[in-house]
């Protein structure tokens, strides 16, 4: 038998599961442990199918909107993208059990939002639109008080509102430096635009980029674990093939992944956007060891160490 052709894998450190996303499954395994199933979950929970209907199994039932919920006393979570402030209140309305899983560097955002508006400042969010997060922001705000701006475009020719004081917030999970650069617009054509006092893409959105930008240029190719929906996961392919590799893919699962496509390449580096959990990463090893013979390093870019608190209703003994 032929020996397979060597392989070196680098994988990105740190790679998938963020806190927030941690969080916000703990949130509904918990609420499952506690109130039994059906837990009821307004939108997917974080972008991957995966965990979904991992979820689903246990007795997790996704919706996409509140009316398809029955009144039934069972607990309902709003999923880590966060919602608009009409959901809440439509819950509340109804006098549902309800659960926020919202990340709370997202709700930083909203906070920010919030502080912004009431200092009757116009708001442009940087984002994407239709994505869950941008709806959930803008949300929070009566209609015509944020503006969402997309590119560096959209940037230069954006008009405020007459005479109106100017800030700017943003999306978590975006391009650093596509964001950047926005930002530099904005301020170059409003220069008294209020900014976040932190900013608001999230350390794992970062760090995840900062390791893709170490490894890209070391690798042939770049497999990114992750969704097509997830916002943060498709960034990472673009920042590696802007970071100078060649070859940059997403794959869901292992069996997605097409050796055909690795042929003639010697080193590959993985990575796992901020839903994608480390099951997944193994999952694509395991199907490079039917082709090759793999030598695996990691390089890691940051420690991550942060972790969120569970809403008190389920914090509790």
């Amino acid at each position: 038998m032929a020996a397979k052709p060597s392989l070196h894998v680098i994988l990105a450190g740190p790679r998938g599961f963020c806190a927030g996303v941690d969080r916000a499954i703990k949130i509904v395994e918990e609420a499952l442990k506690r109130h039994g199933a059906p837990v009821y979950v307004r939108h997917e929970i974080v972008h991957n199918r995966f965990v979904v209907e991992a979820l689903e199994r246990q007795g997790a039932v996704f919706v996409e909107e509140l009316d398809e919920i029955p009144d039934d006393g069972q607990p309902v979570v709003f999923s880590a993208h966060g919602v608009p402030k009409s959901i809440p209140a439509e819950a509340q309305r109804r006098q549902m059990f309800f659960l926020d899983a919202t990340c709370p560097l997202v709700s930083k955002v909203h906070r920010e939002a919030e502080h912004h508006f009431s200092r009757q400042r116009h708001i442009f969010l940087i984002g994407h639109a239709g994505h869950p997060e941008v709806i959930g922001t803008m949300g929070q705000l009566p209609e015509g008080a944020v503006t969402l701006v997309e590119d560096e475009a959209q940037a230069m020719r954006v008009t405020p509102p007459p005479g109106a004081s100017l800030a700017f917030i943003t999306q978590t999970t975006l391009s650093v430096d596509d964001t950047a650069g926005i930002v530099r617009a904005l301020q170059s054509r409003f220069p008294d635009i209020a900014a976040p006092a932190k900013e608001d893409i999230c350390y794992a959105t970062t760090n995840r980029q900062a390791a893709v930008k170490e490894i890209a240029p070391q690798v042939d190719m770049m497999i990114v674990v992750g969704a097509p929906n997830s916002s943060n996961s498709v960034r990472l392919v673009e920042v590696a093939g802007r970071a100078g590799c060649g070859k940059a893919v997403m794959v869901q699962r292992g069996r997605e992944l097409d050796l055909a496509a690795v042929e003639g390449v010697s080193r590959i580096g993985i990575t796992a956007g901020a839903s994608a959990p480390e099951v997944l990463v193994e999952e694509v090893i395991e199907r490079l060891r039917e082709g090759y013979d793999l030598t695996i390093q990691e390089i890691v870019v940051a420690e991550e160490k942060i972790t969120f608190k569970l809403p008190a209703a389920l914090a509790t003994a």
